[in-house]
């Protein structure tokens, strides 16, 4: 994997002994990460923005807020995501290719955290009905 850190390498590895919050993303094809302090990236779409990347890029990362209590992840899946016609399996696919991909990029650094979906995000599971399926 990849890992682009944003604003460079020290700045993240210090932000991490610090366990700062950082601000992750990670392509939906788990090739690529990128990583922030949070005060130093601000949000996921200026931090895409300040790796040269597109702003509207967003739209192929899984987005995730970090530190050792935890990952939040911001769920929010596109209405493209690998090109699934229907709701259900499409946010059904999403999460758990999510759940793997962060995972993974989480043991390659170290944190051995749970992944959180806050409690905003949850409408998205109002479209599969019976959430002990995932």
């Amino acid at each position: 994997m990849n890992i682009i850190k944003y604003p460079s390498a020290e700045a993240v590895t210090r932000a991490m002994a610090a366990d700062e919050p950082l601000l992750v993303l990670i392509s939906f094809d788990g090739k690529t990460a990128v990583m922030s302090q949070v005060d130093e990236a601000v949000e996921h779409h200026v931090l895409l923005l300040n790796t040269g990347f597109k702003d509207t890029d967003i739209d192929k990362f899984f987005c995730i807020v970090l530190d050792r209590s935890g990952a939040d992840w911001t769920f929010v899946c596109p209405p493209d995501y690998k090109n699934i016609p229907f709701k259900d399996k499409r946010i059904e696919a999403f999460y758990k290719d999510g759940f793997a991909v962060i995972s993974d990029f989480l043991h390659s650094i170290g944190y051995l955290v749970g992944i959180n979906i806050p409690k905003r995000y949850s409408r998205h599971f109002d479209v599969l009905g019976d959430n002990d399926n995932l």
